[in-house]
């Protein structure tokens, strides 16, 4: 048998999921005191930003930095969090030809690390790049970084982390992927101030960031809670199966929950389910063309096996970056390094994190196995002693990262034409918009979109995180947006 299928009235906006984008836009309509309900199909708000619990131990899936060049952005967590937000420092490093380099790199570590031979090839090549692609307009991510730091740069820092991360080679990756990401990737930039080759000072990547002391997904519940309070309630455990429309507007969505399906009625919608899923949801269907389109979208999993240890972790790091190619996992987070309240006391926890599709081996392997591997794999280059690792458990995030492949441009800008010839639907987020973007990112885009639909206004979510203002680098900006996302009501 089928569900069973209910009708109710309308809700007034709806908001599809409960990450950083969802939970935001929801924050402003309740702001404005506007009918709205948030739906998540998830048993837990945040998204990819939530924090996992295991047998008492707390921890994210990626590592989720809080900083922002956004200033009401920051002043909101302030706001929701107080004294739990913490100020850490940051330390991490890199794991590269069988040795640690700083993170950002230093000169001594640099000319230890790849001595002086590499160094003045890398050099060379670098003054060739500048001559050799001085015209070019890359297409590509490994078109965008050798022209700007040579061949040997590209090849030592860039090429094999690359395919680890992405699964495809660089030659394939869009080059917007580069220009929204490394550009507060610090490596480069410390080999050719070595080398007396940067033309001008740049400024460094921030030293501390601000962290939750539970976790990233303390700031989601929290907010979930307060905007639950304020009038815009949060439904877990349900999961939008189709968006109804007429014509050039949304009238509806059918939302499932426990074998139940109803169909809701909304006066607007904002979405920050993935784009592809949020086409091929639409009643009547979108045209073939459309659809197709929407097919074309890929996304990269990722695979976080969290050791726990019987002793506390090994290094400082809140985080080390896996260049060597010996092992599969990319990155390994050290949770106690975030907060302390994160492990049990004389305890620690690593989480592993692995980027696969869904045919890859991680992907399939059941808690012990992946436990297994994580364990040798951190083990065969010394970062951990296997004997101490005494549990342990795999979380799986199926599309966790937007993919920028070959055919992503076109797909998206096919999607982004159709879905804007609706008058009362935006979309919003990391995966509302197939963009690579930071959590204070996805929730500029929300206070955008929540506007627009709220005042009529004409704000260009898609722009978010796209010009330097938004880069680590930059200066903290002010917005005469920023009161839509201050706190109309008291934490707790």
């Amino acid at each position: 048998m089928g569900a069973e299928k209910q009708t109710e009235g309308s809700i007034g906006t709806g908001v599809i999921g409960a990450g950083p984008a969802g939970l935001t836009a929801g924050h402003v309509l309740a702001g404005r005191g506007a009918p709205a309900t948030v739906f998540e199909a998830d048993g837990i708000v945040g998204g990819i930003a939530k924090t996992v619990e295991f047998r008492g131990y707390r921890f994210d899936l990626g590592g989720h930095r809080f900083y922002t060049k956004l200033a009401p952005v920051q002043r909101m967590w302030e706001r929701v969090l107080g004294e739990e937000f913490l100020e850490r420092e940051r330390l991490s490093r890199i794991y590269y030809r069988q040795r640690f380099f700083d993170y950002p790199l230093t000169a001594s570590d640099v000319f230890g690390g790849l001595g002086p031979v590499e160094s003045a090839r890398c050099a060379l090549s670098y003054v060739w790049a500048q001559w050799r692609f001085r015209n070019l307009e890359p297409d590509t991510f490994e078109e965008w970084v050798v022209s700007r730091f040579g061949r040997r740069i590209y090849d030592d820092f860039f090429r094999s982390y690359t395919l680890k991360v992405w699964g495809i080679p660089g030659s394939e990756i869009r080059s917007e992927w580069a220009a929204q990401r490394i550009q507060s990737f610090n490596l480069w930039q410390a080999v050719l101030g070595i080398l007396n080759l940067r033309r001008e000072h740049a400024q460094t990547l921030i030293e501390s960031f601000h962290y939750p002391r539970l976790g990233p997904g303390q700031l989601w519940e929290r907010l979930a809670d307060q905007i639950t309070g304020a009038g815009v309630p949060v439904r877990l455990n349900h999961r939008v199966e189709a968006v109804m429309h007429e014509g050039s507007r949304v009238t509806g969505m059918c939302v499932s929950e426990g074998g139940t399906e109803r169909e809701v009625a909304v006066d607007s919608l904002i979405s920050t389910m993935p784009l592809s899923d949020l086409v091929l949801a639409l009643e009547p269907r979108a045209p073939a063309d459309v659809r197709d389109a929407a097919e074309l979208l890929r996304y990269r999993n990722l695979c976080l096996v969290a050791l726990i240890l019987d002793e506390d972790a090994p290094f400082p790091d809140n985080w080390i970056y896996l260049h060597d190619s010996a092992v599969t996992a990319g990155r390994v987070q050290n949770f106690g390094a975030w907060s302390p309240d994160m492990v049990q006391p004389g305890a620690g926890c690593l989480g592993v994190e692995y980027f696969c599709f869904p045919e890859d081996d991680i992907w399939k392997m059941d808690d012990a196995d992946a436990v297994r591997l994580a364990t040798d794999e951190l083990a065969s280059i010394g970062l951990i002693d296997p004997a101490r690792v005494v549990d342990g458990v795999k979380v799986a995030v199926p599309r966790a990262y937007p993919m920028y492949d070959a055919q992503y441009r076109e797909a998206v800008a096919e999607l982004r034409g159709y879905l804007e010839s609706f008058d009362n639907l935006q979309t919003c987020g990391r995966n509302g918009l197939h963009r690579y973007n930071n959590q204070d990112h996805s929730m500029w885009t929300a206070v955008l979109a929540a506007l627009n639909l709220l005042d009529g206004s004409e704000h260009d979510v898609w722009g978010v995180n796209v010009g330097d203002e938004y880069l680590e680098e930059a200066d903290v900006v002010e917005s005469e947006l920023g009161a839509e996302i201050a706190q109309p009501f008291q934490p707790d």
